[in-house]
This record gives C-alpha cells, sequence and structure tokens, in this order.
C-alpha cells in the first residue's frame, strides 16, 4: 500500500495560511493581512477582476486551514465596502480544517444589475480574517464548480456575536478579546430560529441550505430548513 506525501514546501504554505476562498476570484490573499477589515488588507477595484454573482445561487467554496471556523457571507452594494453589508446566509461553523463549499447562496433581488461586493469572514482561533470578491450581481442560477466540494468535516448552524456584529458596518473586529468560535443555541434576541438546527457529517461536510430571509425582520421570521447533499457519508441531525 503507498502513501500519498506532501512535498515539505506544500506542508509549510498550508499551515501558513489561515483561509484560502477558492471561488469566486477573490481581490486578493495575504496571509499577513488576513485579519484586516473589510477585504484583508486589500482595496476593491472596479476596473479589474470583476466577476458576475448570480443572485439566484452562487457557489462559495474555501479551505480552512484551522481546526474550527464560523463562516459569515455578506454583501454590500458600496463599493468601497465600508457600509451597507447584508448578511445572505446563517452563519455556518465547520469542524476540522479541509475544503467547504456552499453550492448556492442567494442574494435579495434588489441587487441585480448593480455592482458591489461579496465578503467572507472566519471567525478562528486567530480572529477575524477577511476576504472580498468585487462582482456584478445578476439574475439567475450558476452551477457549482468543480473547486465546489466538501472535505472529511463537520457543518452546522451557530450564533457567533462577533461575525453578527459586522453586518451593516464596515467590519473591524468587535473590542471583545479573541477567542475560539463557540457553536450555541440562539439567545431570544433580534436573530433567533425557532430551533436550532445542527447537522454533523461523520465522513464528509453537510452542505447546508436554509430558507431564510436577510431582511432586518429577524430569523423567528422564517422557519430555518436544512437539506444536506451527501457526499459519500452518513450524517446525524
Amino acid at each position: 500500500m503507498k502513501s500519498l506525501l506532501l512535498p515539505p514546501l506544500a506542508l509549510a504554505g498550508l499551515a501558513a495560511a489561515h483561509f484560502q476562498l477558492l471561488y469566486p476570484k477573490s481581490i486578493g490573499f495575504a496571509d499577513d493581512n488576513e485579519g484586516t477589515a473589510p477585504c484583508g488588507g486589500f482595496t476593491p477595484d472596479f476596473s479589474k477582476d470583476v466577476v458576475d454573482f448570480h443572485i439566484g445561487g452562487e457557489a462559495l467554496a474555501m479551505l480552512l486551514v484551522h481546526p474550527q471556523g464560523n463562516w459569515l457571507f455578506r454583501v454590500t452594494a458600496d463599493q468601497k465596502a465600508q457600509t451597507g453589508w447584508e448578511q445572505i446566509f446563517p452563519i455556518v461553523m465547520q469542524g476540522g480544517l479541509g475544503n467547504f463549499c456552499e453550492p448556492r447562496v442567494t442574494v435579495p433581488d434588489s441587487y441585480v444589475g448593480k455592482k458591489g461586493v461579496v465578503g467572507v469572514v472566519s471567525d478562528t482561533a486567530d480572529g477575524l480574517l477577511y476576504q472580498c470578491v468585487t462582482v456584478n450581481f445578476v439574475a439567475g442560477s450558476a452551477d457549482p464548480p468543480s473547486v465546489c466540494k466538501n472535505g472529511t468535516v463537520k457543518a452546522s448552524f451557530a450564533d457567533d456575536a462577533k461575525l453578527s456584529a459586522l453586518v451593516g458596518t464596515g467590519g473591524s473586529a468587535p473590542s471583545s478579546p479573541a477567542s475560539s468560535p463557540t457553536s450555541s443555541a440562539p439567545s431570544a434576541g433580534t436573530q433567533t430560529t425557532t430551533a436550532a438546527p445542527k447537522a454533523t457529517s461523520t465522513g464528509a461536510a453537510a452542505t447546508l441550505k436554509a430558507a431564510w430571509s436577510p431582511s432586518g425582520l429577524g430569523w423567528g421570521n422564517a422557519v430555518t430548513v436544512l437539506s444536506m447533499v451527501v457526499l459519500g457519508a452518513a450524517f446525524v441531525i
């Protein structure tokens, strides 16, 4: 039986990274600056690297090189990415390093025809980490690319006060001390669900999807529905 060994340089590069946005193409990645809000030390430039983002469903694919992290997906029509951030998917906790992909993240219809920024923020033991994509918001949906895949990780919906605080602001981290991301039952606040849905995978990631309204009406006005794509794994709910 043969073993697959990665070259030392490849291992070193992997260990140095926090997380990488694999799809869509980000405006830039610099590991040392990834903790700089709102876009990991890069400034959105709509003269280059602008991609179409289908509001009816577009994939977001990441590679996490931490044992655990929480994901926030957000958008803004502010081309400077300073204000107007809106959450477009419930916060997801990933347990285990590796690939994670949401194949169909949707955006409100009001964004069609606008240019803006899609932001992915991860809350890890190293703090808040940022990546951004400059986009044209277009109608319709897109098939997930081949890079949209899930590794042997666990995924569940989670509460994360630090990530929730980034919605509607430019996105500098709250002043509370850094701590490892946690998952807990929702509190009786403006962002609650009727239940705390969770899904875990014993062999591959659970791909989560929710019927959820990103408007200011709050989580309680939508029943959260989990649909999981089985990728060679048994799921425990």
